[in-house]
């Protein structure tokens, strides 16, 4: 060969063996933000609740293990409130911190919420269940450990793009954050 041949066959090699490195990396990293309101049927029938923070996502090919963190403020919505209700008692404002550690994780899931109606669709791509531990203000929920189901799905020009919560069982988070889907946004995938 040619010394030029030599230097493009080993950068081709080079970058190939760069590629499949980066497509074996044992950890996938997920961040975003969780945007959405419970049903008005939640707690307490006149409002619905506002859910907003970040979550975190992080998946470990080689151990098919996942860790799921969760802060999320909660307050009642406009939706509901007089002009002598609007202040801080009224509405209720409080902290969550959801947190699971867990060896439930899938592929390609089938069983994971569809995009609302109306909406562009996407495809699930993971999906993590297990018992979550839910904080409220610093401390234990009152209603204890719960079953939750995390979805990250994406379509056809991000990979991952939304995800999903839904609380699951007979456990009170079911009655706190409803059952419905909760919906978020990926912002970043490493």
């Amino acid at each position: 060969m040619k010394p030029a041949h030599v230097l493009i066959t080993t950068a081709l090699l080079l970058t190939a063996a760069s590629l499949c490195l980066q497509a074996r990396e044992p950890q996938l990293h997920l961040r975003g933000v969780i945007n959405d309101f419970t049903p008005i049927t939640a707690t307490d029938g006149t409002s619905p609740w506002e859910l907003r923070g970040p979550w975190s996502l992080t998946l470990d090919r080689e151990s098919g293990t996942a860790k799921f963190a969760a802060r999320l403020t909660m307050d009642l919505s406009d939706f509901g409130q007089t002009l002598s209700s609007v202040n801080a008692v009224a509405r209720l404002q409080h902290t969550h911190r959801i947190t699971m550690t867990t060896e439930n994780v899938t592929y390609n899931p089938s069983d994971c919420p569809p995009a609302p109606l109306s909406t562009p669709p996407y495809t699930a791509r993971i999906e993590v269940t297990g018992t979550a531990n839910i904080d409220a203000n610093g401390s234990p929920a009152p209603f204890g450990p719960s079953a939750l189901q995390v979805c990250v799905a994406g379509g056809s020009d991000m990979e991952f793009s939304n995800i999903t919560l839904v609380f699951t069982g007979t456990s009170g988070a079911t009655t706190h954050f409803g059952s419905q889907a909760i919906h978020g946004l990926v912002r970043k995938a490493d």
